[in-house]
C-alpha cells in the first residue's frame, strides 16, 4: 500500500482517494456475492459484502447493494434504511454539484485525477440509471406492504431526478463532442480494435430514447396515481412509459382504460412484477492506441476500457400461472440496455481522457527509447498497474422487469411459474382495491418482495 502514497499526495483532493482504492478488485467481490444470492444463500451474500467492506465509512455502492440483498430477502425496513442512506449521499452530491464553481464533485467534470491514472481512482457517484432506479425499487418496497403515500414520494423523487439528470447530460455530451474536436481526437468506439462494438450499437441499445429513463418507472408511477385516485396524474405517466417503450401493447392499453371504471368492491387490480436476473458487470479490456509523436515515430499503447457483460445465467421468463390460469409476461425495462446505452453515450468523453493516458504512455516509451536505443520498443513495454478500466457498478440490480395486468376478487390466489423449480408456487392474499406483488427471480430460485400479501401459510424459502 506505501507505494502509492507519493504519487497520490500530489492529486488527493481532485481524486478523492481512500487509501489505495485502486487495488480494490471490485468486480471480483461482488461475482462470490452475486454467485451467493443468485442460490438464494442471502445471508452469506450479505456477510461477504460486510466482509470487502470492513472501513467504517462506507461507500456509495455498499448501501446500493445491501439494500438490493435485504429486499430479496423480504427485509424491506432494512433494505429502506440502506437505501435511503444511499440516496441521502446522492443528493448532498448533487447539492454540492450545484453550488460547486468547478465540475470537481462528477463523474464527467472531475478530469485532473482522471486524465492522470483512470476512472478506478475517483469517488464512486453512480451511473445515472442507477440513481433512477435506485428511487423506483424504493417505491417497489413501500408499494409491496401498500403504502402508496410513501410510495408516491418516491415516485416524485424519480421525476425530480430524472430532470437534473437531463439537464446536466445535454450539456455534458456536448462538452465532451465539443472538446475532442478541439483536441483533434477523431477515434471513435468503432474504431477501437478488439473492442466489443457490435453490443453498444445492438437495435435495443440505439432504440433507447437515453440510459437513464425507464419505461417501468413512469408505468409504476401511474399505477401508484391510479391507485390514490389521481387518475389526471396518471396518465402523464402512462404516456411517458408508451413514450419511452413504443408500440408496447401492454403500456398502451393501461392509458386507454383510464376511463373505464376501477374494480368493484370485492375485486382489486393487481400489477404483478417480475425482476430477475442482475444488472451487467463492468469489466475491463485492453485496446492498442496508435500515438503519432512526429511525421516518423508512431507508438502504440495498451489502454484499457470498459465493457459490460450481461448476465446469461438467469433463464428468460415469459408468463405467470394464476390459479392455473398462464398470464403473459411483458419485459418492459432492462437495466442491461440501460447500462449499453449509457457507456455507449460516454464514450466520448472515456476516449478523450484514454488518449491522453495513451499520449503520456508513448511519450515515456520515446524516452525510454532515447535512453536505451539497444532495447528501443514501438510499443509500450512498461506496465502501469493502474492502467484499468473502473470496474465498480450497482451489481445487485435487478436487470429484467417483467409485468403483468390481473383483475382478482379479494381473497386467496396461487401464483406460480411454469418453469424448473418454480413449480410449487405460493399462495397470495388480495384485500386492497389496488396492489404490487413484486418477485425476485434469479437462476430458478424466487423471492417473494412483500409481507403484506404474502400468506402466511407459505413463507418464502429459508
Amino acid at each position: 500500500m506505501r507505494h502509492c502514497l507519493p504519487f497520490f499526495l500530489l492529486f488527493s483532493a481532485a481524486v478523492q482517494l481512500s487509501g489505495c482504492a485502486a487495488y480494490r478488485n471490485y468486480d471480483q467481490e461482488m461475482q462470490e456475492t452475486i454467485d451467493q444470492m443468485a442460490k438464494g444463500n442471502l445471508n452469506e451474500a450479505l456477510y461477504l459484502l460486510e466482509l470487502n467492506n470492513p472501513w467504517e465509512d462506507k461507500d456509495l455502492l455498499y448501501y446500493l447493494e445491501r439494500g438490493a440483498i435485504l429486499s430479496a430477502g423480504t427485509a424491506l425496513p432494512k433494505s429502506q434504511e440502506a437505501w435511503r442512506r444511499a440516496d441521502q449521499m446522492i443528493i448532498q452530491r448533487e447539492d454540492a454539484v450545484h453550488s460547486a464553481p468547478m465540475k470537481l464533485l462528477t463523474r464527467f467534470g472531475n478530469e485532473i485525477g482522471t486524465m492522470l491514472v483512470n476512472d478506478k481512482l475517483l469517488r464512486y457517484d453512480g451511473y445515472d440509471y442507477e440513481k433512477v432506479m435506485l428511487t423506483t425499487e424504493m417505491a417497489l418496497n413501500q408499494l409491496a406492504d401498500n403504502d402508496f403515500d410513501n410510495a408516491r414520494a418516491d415516485i416524485k423523487k424519480t421525476h425530480e431526478r430524472e430532470t437534473l439528470i437531463a439537464r446536466q447530460r445535454e450539456r455534458q455530451y456536448e462538452e465532451a463532442e465539443e472538446q475532442a474536436k478541439q483536441e483533434g481526437i477523431k477515434l471513435h468506439y468503432k474504431d477501437l480494435q478488439g473492442y466489443p462494438v457490435a453490443v453498444l450499437d445492438a437495435p435495443q441499445v440505439i432504440e433507447l430514447k437515453n440510459g437513464y429513463q425507464s419505461a417501468f418507472s413512469h408505468y409504476l408511477a401511474g399505477f401508484t396515481y391510479e391507485a390514490l385516485g389521481e387518475r389526471t396524474l396518471a396518465a402523464p405517466g402512462y404516456r411517458q412509459a408508451i413514450e419511452l417503450r413504443p408500440g408496447v401493447p401492454f403500456l398502451e392499453s393501461a392509458l386507454r382504460n383510464l376511463d373505464k371504471p376501477g374494480p368493484a368492491d370485492d375485486e382489486s387490480e393487481i400489477l404483478v412484477v417480475v425482476q430477475s436476473g442482475f444488472a451487467p458487470a463492468r469489466s475491463s479490456v485492453q485496446v492498442p492506441i496508435p500515438v503519432r509523436l512526429n511525421e516518423n515515430l508512431t507508438i502504440v499503447a495498451p489502454i484499457s476500457f470498459p465493457v459490460m457483460v450481461p448476465d446469461t445465467l438467469t433463464p428468460a421468463l415469459t408468463d405467470i400461472v394464476v390459479d392455473g390460469k398462464q398470464h403473459k409476461l411483458t419485459m418492459i425495462n432492462s437495466v442491461t440496455d440501460m447500462a449499453m446505452r449509457t457507456l455507449r453515450d460516454d464514450m466520448p468523453a472515456i476516449i478523450s481522457r484514454a488518449m491522453f493516458r495513451a499520449n503520456m504512455a508513448a511519450i515515456g516509451q520515446a524516452e525510454k527509447n532515447q535512453r536505451d536505443p539497444s532495447k528501443a520498443s514501438l510499443v509500450v513495454t512498461e506496465h502501469d498497474p493502474f492502467e484499468e478500466a473502473d470496474t465498480r457498478t450497482w451489481r445487485t440490480l435487478p436487470d429484467k422487469t417483467l409485468v403483468a395486468r390481473l383483475r382478482l376478487k379479494k381473497g386467496l390466489h396461487r401464483v406460480r411459474f411454469p418453469y424448473h423449480h418454480a413449480e410449487d408456487g405460493f399462495t397470495v392474499r388480495v384485500d386492497q382495491s389496488h396492489q404490487v406483488f413484486s418477485l425476485r427471480v434469479f437462476m430458478g430460485q424466487n423471492r417473494y418482495i412483500g409481507s403484506s400479501w404474502l400468506f402466511p401459510e407459505t413463507p418464502p424459502p429459508p
